[in-house]
């Protein structure tokens, strides 16, 4: 297998994997959380998003947040926003590294932010403007590049307008997310390979949820495809809000334990992380979607 020997791992439990939990949880719960991630080698950490806390009332206190965590040298604190408002919020709380986002599914783009994909894209110019004068930077995210389950199989073409859309504003970081947990390994292979072949400027990052128990699966797929940045949630946490039957995101203990077994370096603690995990899951009060929370390390089978 032709596998890169490190890889680079977003935790989005913060973000992605809270927005759908009823239990909200503190700023200081957050803080304390965020701490612990840093000392357990996390290098990139989505913090929440700059969203309407009447939408999303789990990530209304992602300015306190923000305030309370500073900035860390050598550590990137990201955050999702849809508009300027989301900006000019992120330039208030000190945030320094921004992510847009807009789905390649019309109806699904229109259930998350309530515009098409045009009207998100016609948008961004003046959102990435005001970031840059801010000195923040921006990237870019794609929902539902594998399968829509509006209109099922989306059109590589119409992914690859909104990834020239992002470069004509000077984006070159983009994320592919794999919202509705439709992508399969074959699948994610060709597209991750066409597209770096076809967009060598871009730095991808690959996000999957564990919807139909592929994703880890594909994460493989997409390393043999070139990629080397990952978004996972603690726990398995998460799942979009607005699409029907959406399961959590892949686990980072998961995804980091399959790294250590494989050999692959990721900089990250798996048992600090483990620990980290199952204390999330024993406040959300619930079963996740982690395979090593409930089996333990392969290693912890050898005496």
């Amino acid at each position: 297998m032709n596998l890169p020997i490190k890889i680079n791992i977003c935790e989005v439990g913060l973000r992605d994997g809270m927005q759908n939990e009823p239990r909200i949880f503190s700023t200081e719960e957050k803080t304390s959380i965020v701490n612990r991630l840093i000392e357990s080698g996390f290098k990139v950490i989505e913090l929440g998003s700059f969203m309407s806390p009447k939408a999303v009332p789990q990530m209304a206190n992602t300015d306190e947040l923000y305030k309370a965590m500073g900035n860390f040298e050598g550590v990137e604190l990201r955050a999702l926003i849809a508009n300027k408002k989301g900006v000019e919020r992120a330039i208030a709380s000190g945030c320094k590294k921004v992510k847009l986002n807009v789905s390649a599914s019309k109806a699904h783009n229109l259930a998350n932010i309530n515009m098409t994909p045009e009207e998100s894209v016609a948008k961004f110019e003046e959102s990435t403007n005001l970031a840059r004068e801010n000195d923040i930077e921006v990237s870019g995210s794609i929902s539902m590049p594998f399968g829509s389950p509006w209109e099922g199989e989306i059109k590589v073409e119409d992914v690859e307008a909104i990834i020239e859309a992002y470069l004509d504003l000077g984006i070159t970081e983009i994320s592919l997310s794999d919202a509705s947990g439709m992508a399969v390994p074959n699948q994610v292979y060709t597209i991750c390979k066409s597209m770096k072949g076809k967009y060598p400027q871009v730095t991808w990052w690959l996000h999957f949820h564990n919807t139909r128990g592929l994703a880890i699966a594909n994460i493989l797929a997409a390393m043999e495809a070139g990629i080397k940045n990952f978004d996972t949630s603690l726990a398995g946490l998460g799942g979009c809000p607005f699409v029907p039957g959406a399961a959590g995101n892949i686990s980072t203990e998961d995804v980091v334990h399959m790294m250590d077994e494989m050999g692959i370096e990721t900089g990250i603690d798996i048992v600090k992380t483990i620990e980290l995990a199952r204390e999330l899951q024993e406040i959300v009060e619930g079963s996740t979607d982690s395979y090593i929370l409930k089996a333990g390390r392969s290693k912890d089978l050898i005496r």
